[in-house]
């Protein structure tokens, strides 16, 4: 039971590690894909429902998104009240980790329209996706915890901030990756605290040559 409870709190790869007396786990990853997805007045909706009514909302989005992330392969890393975290490409990487987030971000969209329809509230997302380095490593003694930090963390939950309801943002890295395969927005510049002007993208669909195949 410790062990089944220790691989749902960490990723398997961490949870071995831990398990083989690895406790100072720190790890820098050259390039992975985080994203950020947030539900848009929420707090004005959660207001006007018992808290049963609540937490049975919450759950229906997350199960799909962690039944997403599990099908894409991509690292869960929380929940911070209505928002949710992804990383792909760490702890386990992988070539193709921007496709991944890309397409789980598609497939989020969707997700929450299914349970906006069978609950009958109107629910909106902003998600933000950013590419880049991380170090990644476990906090904690007796709770346990697996983050992300760094400049590529800051600008994903930076681009779900100012993201407009029911769009992916992305950066200039990000887009760069996708640009062959999906359609996107005219470059905007933002201006990002501490990082000055910032190019972003909106993340629009699939190539139509790529739909067809």
């Amino acid at each position: 039971r410790s062990e089944k409870l220790l691989l749902n709190i960490l990723p398997s790869a961490i949870a071995e590690r831990l398990k083989a007396n690895d406790m100072r786990i720190a790890d820098h990853y050259d390039s992975v894909t985080v994203m950020f997805a947030d539900l848009v007045n929420f707090t004005q909706i959660s207001e006007k429902m018992p808290a049963l009514q609540l937490i049975d909302l919450l759950s229906q989005v997350f199960l799909k998104f962690d039944q997403l992330a599990e099908k894409y392969q991509v690292e869960k890393i929380k929940t911070i009240g209505d928002a949710y975290m992804v990383v792909s490409g760490a702890p386990v990487m992988c070539a193709d980790h921007v496709n991944r987030i890309a397409e789980m971000a598609f497939d989020m969209q969707f997700a929450l329209k299914e349970v906006a329809v069978k609950t009958g509230i109107d629910l909106n997302m902003r998600i933000g996706i950013h590419t880049g380095p991380v170090v990644a490593g476990v906090i904690g003694s007796t709770k346990f915890s697996y983050d992300l930090w760094g400049d590529t963390v800051n600008l994903a939950s930076r681009m779900e901030n100012i993201c407009k309801p029911n769009s992916i943002q992305v950066t200039r890295e990000t887009q760069g990756l996708l640009k062959d395969i999906y359609v996107f927005s005219e470059k905007a510049s933002v201006d990002v605290k501490g990082k000055g002007l910032v190019e972003t993208y909106v993340l629009l669909a699939r190539q139509p040559s790529l739909k067809q195949a």
